[in-house]
């Protein structure tokens, strides 16, 4: 059975999708806020997320973003703001789909059904690598090795690490890095982001003069 996750935070509406999803014959999942959306997802496995943007908290694109660095799961964004800059901003950021409220459902079981048929399903899903020299990510299983040798990386390490090897040559800023992977939660003067950056060095030597940093920006991946 496909499984749908969605998250809204008006409840009328988390229900009202889900009473359609449920009729379709889809699993659905409900909540109100993006940092229990991301958790969700960490701990499980999904056909399609349906989000509103204006999520308390982390926004809908924030977690969009945080999707992106070890999922293609599809996304629906489904906002009451869709003009066109909204709608290129998420759609840049990896949406597969950008719907308006007031919505009509039928319309939204339609483009549900349209993407479940672009993608595969969970069971179907292949696994996803990254590799860079000496250094291979297996993001599907959360595994990384430096020379063929496993090496131990907490889930935050694991995720700067993806995000920054995924786009090698790309400068993040630290308000980025802080954004993606710690949904804005922590002030930009925090030392937290270089100690995870010192941690992941010394995790991939001899490669930690690939993490590159900026002063005055932030860091990147050569």
């Amino acid at each position: 059975m496909r499984r749908i996750l969605i998250v809204d935070s008006d409840t009328d509406i988390r229900t009202l999708i889900a009473k359609y999803v449920r009729l379709e014959g889809y699993e659905a999942t409900e909540t109100g806020d993006g940092e229990t959306a991301v958790s969700l997802c960490r701990h499980n496995t999904y056909d399609l997320i349906i989000m509103e943007p204006d999520l308390p908290g982390i926004d809908g694109f924030s977690v969009l973003q945080t999707l992106r660095i070890c999922s293609q799961i599809p996304v629906l964004l489904l906002s009451s703001r869709c003009t066109e800059e909204d709608r290129i901003h998420g759609l840049e950021l990896g949406a597969d789909d950008y719907m308006a409220k007031p919505f009509s459902p039928q319309e939204l079981m339609l483009r549900i059904s349209a993407i479940l048929r672009r993608g595969p399903s969970t069971e179907q899903l292949t696994p996803y690598t990254i590799q860079n020299s000496g250094i291979n990510i297996d993001v599907t299983a959360r595994r990384v090795t430096v020379d063929e040798v496993p090496v131990t990386l907490t889930p935050k390490e694991f995720d700067l690490l993806t995000l920054l090897t995924s786009h090698p040559n790309v400068a993040f800023s630290r308000k980025q890095l802080l954004d993606i992977i710690w949904g804005g939660e922590l002030p930009q003067d925090t030392r937290t982001l270089d100690t995870h950056i010192k941690q992941i060095r010394r995790a991939i030597q001899p490669y930690s003069d690939r993490v590159v940093t900026l002063r005055g920006v932030g860091y990147r991946f050569e």
